[in-house]
């Protein structure tokens, strides 16, 4: 009896999978740091984040009070001349940063007709879409950590303080924070892209998706939540477990975002005196200290659900673009 070919009418491949990981991942990586679109998102970003990051400083140089954490107040405090801190225009500008490098990353090869050409090459699908996606990653994670620091020097150069041991940690909690939530984003973006030949398209549903959650999701749940609890537990009379349970339900909805995720972890993270990230009922305060620092290993603890959603969002989302990727036909 015959052996019967391949599903794909080719030779069985050999080798590893990821046979030529390394120079795509290279590749990717030089082309996004030498590009004119990384240098246009990346002063993007700095001017965004600039203007919070001053004003704070300088209502921070006023303060007369020993604060413990003064240098995380850098990234929290909204400054009273601008209405968002420099944590909350990052999680507007990471998702933008994030899509600007991934959205035509496989439908411009598609364009170009460069994809048959790499994949002629001892280079197989998993380690070209992997390679892509891990080389925007680190692109992502390069611009973050130039931006980390910028902050930290002029917060040493204008307070005058060096920040404390925790204080690092804490901070650079925070920097792993923001690459996971814009490696969700990245595989938004790189998703669309090997959905859809047209760049443009790919780059409109991208944006289409992060303001879906960023602005929408956060109206309809309420009301989703509201249409389905009963009318006297939604006016606040019923029972307390019914309303603890209404509440739940409305968290556990809002943290299918992103947004609500990355916002979550970052108040866990840069404000140690968070010990809950949910309702919080009179017997959970029980022996506790208002307005005590929560240690640096109990706000790990608090925020890992968040942490491990953000990574499991990404690996699932990037899985999705593997799958549709490894369906598509490449023609010459």
């Amino acid at each position: 009896m015959s052996r019967k070919p391949p599903p794909s009418g080719g030779m069985r491949r050999e080798g590893s999978p990821f046979t030529g990981l390394g120079p795509v991942f290279m590749k990717e990586f030089a082309d996004h740091l030498s590009s004119a679109r990384m240098m246009v998102l990346m002063l993007f970003v700095i001017a965004f984040g600039a203007l919070p990051v001053g004003l704070s400083l300088q209502e921070l140089r006023t303060i007369t009070e020993s604060d413990p954490f003064l240098f995380l107040r850098i990234f929290t405090s909204s400054p009273q001349r601008v209405p968002f801190s420099f944590t909350a225009s990052l999680s507007l500008v990471i998702p933008l940063l994030a899509i600007g490098l991934g959205f035509d990353a496989v439908n411009s090869e598609f364009n170009r007709r460069t994809l048959s050409r790499v994949l002629s090459q001892p280079i197989y699908r998993d380690a070209l879409l992997l390679g892509k996606f891990l080389g925007g990653l680190a692109t992502l994670a390069v611009a973050l950590v130039a931006l980390w620091l910028i902050v930290l020097g002029a917060g040493l150069l204008l307070l005058g303080l060096p920040p404390r041991g925790v204080e690092v940690a804490r901070g650079v909690g925070f920097l792993v924070v923001a690459i996971a939530y814009g490696g969700v984003w990245l595989a938004v973006a790189m998703l669309f892209s090997v959905i859809f030949r047209s760049t443009a398209t790919s780059a409109l549903c991208s944006l289409g998706v992060w303001l879906f959650f960023a602005i929408l999701w956060p109206l309809v749940v309420p009301v989703m939540v509201l249409a389905v609890t009963p009318a006297d537990v939604a006016m606040g009379m019923g029972r307390l477990d019914e309303t603890l349970a209404m509440i739940e339900a409305q968290s556990m909805l809002e943290r299918l975002s992103p947004n609500t995720l990355f916002g979550e972890a970052v108040v866990g993270l840069l404000n140690p005196e968070t010990r809950t990230l949910g309702p919080i009922i009179p017997s959970q305060m029980r022996g506790a200290i208002m307005g005590a620092p929560l240690p640096f290993d109990q706000s790990l603890v608090l925020i890992w659900p968040q942490v491990t959603g953000l990574i499991a969002g990404m690996i699932v989302v990037f899985a999705a673009a593997y799958v549709v990727f490894q369906r598509e036909e490449v023609r010459a």
